[in-house]
């Protein structure tokens, strides 16, 4: 078979993933008022159930965390409810899916808190726009997050993950890249504390460890998973010496021993910006030996190649995922991708133009005979 290592099953902690094509967290901007899921995400998620493993979107643990319109929650009750169906769906078609939980920190805009300051390592202002319910604006400067209001944090994603489990899911991942608000108490660019949270690697990747180990007790480790972003500048958060401080946060995640690591290692036109940093994932590799995603970039041959090298046990693929739903099996197929339509404008726009219209398969090769 062509691609064989990517067809190969994997265990993921607790999860028994049948390839190893995982589709990669994507936001969508689609729910309905208040954060909710609806009948367009359930359609979404269903179509996608052929990867070895989905990771949703990132999901709002908080109202205080979630600085993007129309994305997700995880905090309210009929959130869960909404989230019920799209883990039903899924798993009436065979598939896996994991919940990605996301606090934003410095990147929610006060429009999203009332007006109030956003929180985060220390008090930095992230550059560039956020979106916001009446357009784009400048980021404003965000607060230091007080030592005795990180309890009340953890706390907010214990009742997500708590949330999450009642939902039906499968599992949840950390969200800890992409210069939110773990990735700002982690990378020193944004971390200028000098409490026992700053200062040395250890104590910037504290937070990381203190939530992790809350998921851990409400899911257990083999249902816990964590992305990171360990290269490169993402969203003005940036670190000095990234080599020791992803080590360092590897070592901490074996310790805990997670069902998966997933590391964004976006190339020179990544989404989030250009980079030129060496890559750290070989280093982590090494402190890090439980299963290893790697993500961003990716075509079917390269990661074919980085699986069958050992650079990695799975891929996990996000912006083809948006234009072929059933993405694994054309994979297996050998069937050319479909490109994205009006992308980015249909990334985030609401309905069902670019969201769940992509055929599948099958009725592309249908619709060509014809």
């Amino acid at each position: 078979m062509p691609h064989e290592k990517l067809f190969q099953p994997l265990r993921l902690g607790a999860i028994e993933a049948p390839n190893r094509i995982l589709m990669a967290p994507l936001t969508r901007g689609r729910t309905q008022a208040g954060s909710v899921p609806n009948e367009l995400m359930v359609e979404y998620y269903r179509q996608r159930a052929g990867a070895g493993l989905i990771i949703t979107e990132a999901t709002g643990i908080s109202v205080e965390g979630l600085g993007w319109p129309a994305a997700p929650g995880i905090w309210s009750a009929e959130q869960t409810e909404g989230w019920k169906h799209v883990t039903e769906a899924v798993h009436k078609a065979g598939g896996r899916i994991v919940l990605q939980l996301w606090h934003m920190g410095r990147l929610v805009h006060p429009d999203f808190l009332g007006g109030e300051m956003p929180v985060s390592a220390s008090p930095t202002r992230a550059p560039g726009h956020a979106w916001t319910p009446s357009g784009r604006k400048d980021y404003e400067p965000a607060r230091e997050l007080r030592r005795d209001e990180i309890p009340r944090i953890i706390d907010d994603y214990g009742r997500a993950a708590e949330n999450a489990h009642a939902a039906g899911f499968d599992g949840v991942q950390l969200h800890g890249a992409n210069g939110y608000l773990i990735d700002q108490f982690i990378r020193d660019a944004t971390n200028h504390r000098d409490d026992d949270y700053g200062g040395p690697a250890e104590n910037r990747v504290r937070l990381m460890r203190e939530v992790m180990e809350r998921l851990i007790a409400v899911w257990g480790a083999g249902r816990v998973g964590i992305r990171l972003s360990p290269n490169g500048e993402t969203q003005g958060c940036d670190d000095s010496d990234p080599a020791t401080t992803f080590t360092v946060a590897a070592k901490v995640l074996e310790e805990l021993g997670i069902a998966f690591l997933e590391l964004r290692e976006p190339g020179p036109d990544g989404s989030f910006g250009r980079t030129e940093v060496p890559r750290q994932s070989p280093a982590i590799r090494q402190a890090f030996t439980g299963p290893l995603v790697l993500n961003s970039d990716y075509d079917a041959n390269r990661a074919e190649a980085d699986i069958a090298a050992g650079r990695c046990d799975a891929v996990s693929f996000g912006r083809p995922y948006i234009s072929n739903p059933d993405l694994a099996e054309r994979i297996a197929a050998g069937v050319e991708w479909a490109p994205n339509r009006n992308a980015p404008k249909s990334w985030y726009s609401p309905g069902a133009e670019g969201y769940i219209d992509y055929p599948p398969m099958d009725a592309h090769w249908a619709a060509a005979a014809d």
